[in-house]
């Protein structure tokens, strides 16, 4: 039977669900560990990266009201059949997976997955949250969404972004509260169908952590060695340039829900490489008082989840000049007083 076959046959039964998920956290290397897994010949993982099925569940994505939330709302996989038909290449002997960075974050998701998949395996992927709520920021930033030119201000403003309806990915502390999440998690889902990694071990130690997926997944270990670097795109710092090519991104965003996501994708690309024209591809690190600012509100959910995981995130807790493994390496750093 040719795949096409086979593909339409599955489709007409139903279709097959995930053996596996990739649920957190965003900007924490999700995207890459997606694209090494992908290599596995034993594994497939959809074609589709952040259906986002889980967050909805069989119902129209919720109406977020941030910079650029409507049209990427147009790009979630809600319905049941589209969900199920993402895995309908997959081989009979492969295992299925995809990877949702918000699954983890979002309450209804852990409990839609824990009932809709009892047996799934759950990777995460933890990256010290003050690092990941910078890279958030920059993220959006240099994509000109962001209208708020500092990360404090920007971090300070979260619970009035997310009143006003704005979609996770703007929930830049919120995210990083991993303690919160796990406990949930565990509640719902057994403790050994959940795999947590390191951001750091992602980049430091490739080969071993695949190995540690691949097992944990019940597939054959040492076939994949590296994980491919993350999209770098380049720092834009706050200019002129900014104050006027920001707002025009953010009314095409506003305007490019009423057509098709590709549509404002092909007509932005032009606007946001003149932002980036001028950008710097050695993005600026925190400065010890901004790492301060940022990392209080965490410090009690990083008790909770030394608690929740018995294990140690004390580094954590330290100072460090900057937010690259480089400075890691180095040891530059000293506890919290």
């Amino acid at each position: 039977m040719s795949p096409r076959v086979l593909s339409s046959a599955r489709a007409s039964r139903g279709g097959r669900l995930p053996d596996f998920l990739l649920v957190g956290a965003p900007k924490a290397g999700t995207t890459a560990l997606h694209a090494a897994l992908a290599e596995h010949p034993e594994l497939y993982l959809s074609p589709v990266k952040e259906p986002k099925y889980y967050l909805c569940g069989d119902s129209l994505p919720p109406a977020y009201t941030g910079p650029g939330d409507a049209h990427s709302n147009r790009e979630w996989v809600w319905q049941r059949q589209r969900y199920l038909d993402l895995f309908a290449d997959a081989r009979d002997d492969q295992r299925t997976g995809e990877s949702t960075p918000f699954y983890l974050y979002h309450r209804d998701a852990r409990r839609r997955i824990a009932a809709d998949l009892p047996n799934a395996k759950l990777v995460a992927v933890l990256r010290d949250p003050v690092d990941r709520a910078y890279s958030n920021w920059q993220h959006l930033w240099v994509d000109g969404l962001e209208p708020c030119a500092d990360v404090l201000q920007a971090c300070a403003r979260e619970q009035e972004r997310i009143d006003a309806g704005w979609a996770p990915f703007w929930h830049y502390r919120s995210l990083g509260m991993y303690g919160r999440q796990l406990q949930d998690l565990y509640q719902h889902v057994e403790h050994d169908r959940v795999l947590l990694l390191r951001y750091r071990e992602l980049v430091e130690e490739p080969a071993a952590t695949l190995d540690r997926v691949c097992a944990f997944l019940g597939v054959s270990q040492g076939v994949l060695t590296e994980v491919p670097a993350g999209n770098s795109r380049p720092f834009v710092v706050p200019s002129a340039r900014t104050r006027v090519l920001g707002p025009v991104l953010r009314a095409g965003a506003r305007l490019g829900a009423h057509f098709p996501p590709q549509h404002w994708r092909a007509v932005s690309k032009p606007i946001i490489g003149q932002l980036h024209g001028r950008g710097d591809p050695a993005r600026p690190r925190l400065t010890p008082e901004q790492r301060s600012a940022l990392q209080v509100p965490f410090l009690e959910d990083i008790d909770l989840l030394e608690k929740v995981t018995g294990e140690s995130f004390a580094d954590w807790r330290a100072h460090r000049d900057g937010d690259t493994f480089a400075t890691r390496r180095a040891g530059r750093s000293q506890p919290v007083g």
